[in-house]
């Protein structure tokens, strides 16, 4: 499993031109299911994320989590983040999980977010979606668990 989160301001996820999730100051949550993964996987990708210490403190000083200053997830499932380019220039997305597993883990992790006590966002599962942000730094951070 796989999730690249950036620090925003602010984001939004748009599906068929209407709003489907949007937050204020928080985390957007791009987050990749691999063949084999599992709960576990995501459980420690969940406790890693809402852990985070990346938000300035007074002293300009990334110290602050998300809890500390009542940051917002936006979560978005991208199966592309298990891309492999290594052959040809046509990526292959055969590391990434099947849709059925997928689903069920981006589900889970939602709702364990939630769960968490986070402000919870998202977008629509394997839909075409346009995530609209304001990177504040720019901090974009990559955390996996296999």
């Amino acid at each position: 499993m796989k999730a690249v989160i950036q620090r925003v301001l602010d984001a939004n996820v748009v599906v068929n031109e209407e709003i489907v999730g949007k937050i204020e100051k928080g985390f957007v949550v791009l987050l990749g299911v691999q063949k084999g993964d599992t709960k576990e996987n995501a459980d420690y990708l969940i406790k890693k994320i809402t852990s985070l210490r990346i938000f300035s403190d007074e002293n300009d000083k990334m110290n602050l989590s998300l809890k500390d200053v009542n940051g917002s997830l936006l979560i978005v499932s991208q199966f592309t983040l298990f891309a492999d380019c290594a052959k040809g220039n046509r990526p292959s997305f055969s590391n990434a999980a099947e849709a059925n597993l997928a689903n069920d883990l981006y589900e889970y992790f939602i709702a364990e977010c939630k769960n968490s006590g986070f402000k919870v966002e998202t977008g629509i599962f394997g839909a075409n979606m346009k995530v609209n942000l304001t990177n504040d730094g720019p901090v974009t951070i990559i955390i996996e668990k296999y």
